[in-house]
């Protein structure tokens, strides 16, 4: 008995490196998922029934009040998404006129929380959406208040995520206050993040909303990610102790968005969003191509003219064939060749006007 339970230590020990250190065992990791499933659509259904009894129970006066705070909260976020539309248009428009083709809302799938890791040293959550679902590693996810984590481990029917505030995770933030870039680090307390390497005399105080800035090239930039909560300045170190807190409720969300960014790099972007206004700008040149031709035309109208208009000006001094009488008549006889320079003077007026 005791060879044996040797014999099985040994054994789940080997299988531990081996999957600590290799990824042979991980085909094998997927396909348990499949079964896993199961147990976790059992584990649940008892949640869930109780949910649809406790909800068919419901008294009506409960459903009526509710009902009615639906209502005003849908008629006032129908009055705030009046506002957004008009600045998405706007965005949009100035964006065209950049020539940029950056997203303006991107593409994202609800998924369901079904599991969370047994390791108290590690803060990662298993959700519903997997591989089939087009999920892909990295992918960020987040909740009706800011960013919770990114994709860690992919299986075909479910995934793992890992959140901001494991100790192994660190994001790319800035102050939306005034744009100051830090790096949020993971903690291992559910409830505090912690900004790494922030100048003793940085702004930064206490409140201040900190967001994604998308310089890691993983999180879509603008998200909410923590609200700082106390800021530590110590005279004798050159880093000031920055702690916030997530604004994502990362252990008590149960339903959260997968965003599906925008894969093509910024030269792709550009390129594309060039090419969009090129096609755009020769699909209605009929009027533009015109206005832009008699410009030139004109200019150099005005040119050849500009130097008889100076003759005219100064009469006594550079008229261009009556120099040679000019300079040496000064007295009466000057004022004959002056009649010359008026008959030319008619013809720079109308050719300005031509």
């Amino acid at each position: 008995m005791g060879m044996r339970f040797l014999v099985l230590a040994v054994l789940s020990v080997a299988l531990m490196v081996v999957d600590a250190r290799f990824d042979v065992l991980k085909p094998a990791r997927s396909q348990m998922s499949l079964v896993l499933m199961d147990a976790y659509w059992v584990t649940d259904l008892p949640e869930r029934l109780w949910q649809g009894v406790s909800s068919q129970f419901g008294s009506r006066t409960e459903l009526v009040a509710e009902n009615e705070k639906l209502k005003t909260e849908n008629l006032l976020l129908q009055g705030r998404m009046q506002k957004l539309a008009a600045l998405t248009e706007q965005n949009v428009r100035l964006r065209e006129l950049l020539n940029s083709s950056a997203l303006v809302n991107e593409k994202v799938e609800v998924a369901e929380l079904i599991g969370v890791d047994p390791n108290p040293f590690t803060h990662r959550i298993i959700i519903n959406k997997g591989e089939r679902d087009g999920v892909v590693l990295g992918q960020p996810v987040l909740d009706a208040r800011g960013l919770m984590g990114q994709v860690v481990e992919l299986m075909p029917y479910t995934s793992r995520v890992l959140l901001l505030t494991d100790t192994t995770h660190s994001i790319p933030v800035q102050v939306n206050r005034n744009g100051l870039r830090a790096i949020a680090s993971g903690t291992g307390n559910p409830e505090r993040l912690e900004l790494r390497h922030v100048a003793d005399t940085a702004d930064i105080k206490e409140g201040d909303l900190l967001v994604s800035s998308g310089l890691g090239q993983r999180f879509p930039a603008g998200y909410p990610v923590a609200t700082v909560k106390e800021v530590i300045h110590d005279s004798g170190q050159p880093f000031a102790i920055v702690r916030a807190v997530p604004t994502a409720a990362l252990n008590r969300s149960r339903y959260m968005l997968l965003v599906f960014s925008d894969s093509r790099t910024p030269e792709e972007r550009a390129n594309e969003a060039a090419q969009a206004q090129d096609a755009q700008d020769h699909s209605g040149t009929g009027v533009s191509v015109p206005a832009t031709v008699p410009k030139p035309v004109v200019a150099p109208v005005p040119a050849a003219v500009t130097p008889v208009a100076p003759a005219v000006a100064p009469t006594p001094v550079t008229p261009a064939k009556p120099v040679a009488q000019a300079t040496p008549a000064k007295p009466p006889v000057a004022v004959k060749p002056a009649v010359k320079p008026p008959a030319a003077a008619p013809r720079a007026t109308t050719g300005g006007r031509e």
